[in-house]
């Protein structure tokens, strides 16, 4: 797939006021700091759709991008940065929950991770949380050209073989990915594609009055 057009819509905190329309929803989020922003751009081929910063935690709205005039793109806040306050961070978790509980028309989460890191607490929960709420979900590693291909393919590996250790049947799509190298958005941008079918082919069924 190849977006010819990304278009900021709306930034709230009501997810009441999210937009209305029958069209596939895919939710980006992961801890702060992990170049959210920066991958957003990178596979809409846009330096500044949504907003990059060096502070951590910048994200603190639900916001909504058309792309391709068929279906959402949604930045939505970090979690886990440290100096968010107590208040702030229950703040996010409530938007962030009933985001994820509330939108009929969300397709799938990706859920990105900072590929030089080893797998945190943090993340296995949410994730946890996820697929308890049977909320589709893939991994988007990011920050490939941090390291090194066989580090790369050594740190994915461990990351998907601890969560099967934590009692996940089987692991969810992953991708890797380099804003800086604009790697891994076609792959990223293709499954979107095929969700995308997968949600215009649903058959309808029909209405049956009683």
């Amino acid at each position: 797939m190849r977006i010819t057009s990304s278009e900021f819509i709306i930034s709230n905190t009501d997810v009441s006021k999210c937009p209305n329309e029958p069209i596939p929803e895919y939710a980006f989020i992961g801890r702060s700091n992990v170049g959210k922003s920066s991958l957003i751009n990178s596979i809409c081929d846009r330096k500044n759709l949504a907003k990059t910063s060096g502070r951590p935690g910048k994200t603190q709205l639900i916001n909504h991008f058309k792309i391709n005039k068929s279906w959402y793109l949604v930045d939505l806040p970090g979690y886990g940065y440290a100096r968010t306050s107590k208040t702030s961070k229950k703040a996010f978790q409530k938007l962030i929950t009933t985001y994820f509980e509330k939108r009929k028309q969300l397709v799938s989460a990706f859920v990105l991770i900072d590929i030089r890191h080893d797998p945190q607490p943090i993340d296995l929960e949410f994730m946890e949380w996820l697929g308890t709420n049977y909320i589709p979900f893939a991994i988007v590693f990011t920050k490939a050209d941090k390291e090194k291909p066989m580090a790369i393919e050594r740190k994915s590996k461990a990351y998907i073989q601890k969560m099967l250790d934590h009692a996940w049947e089987e692991a969810p799509p992953h991708f890797i990915t380099s804003s800086l190298h604009k790697t891994g958005g076609d792959e990223l941008l293709a499954y979107i594609a095929q969700l995308n079918e997968d949600f215009n082919n649903q058959e309808v069924l029909p209405t049956i009055d009683v």
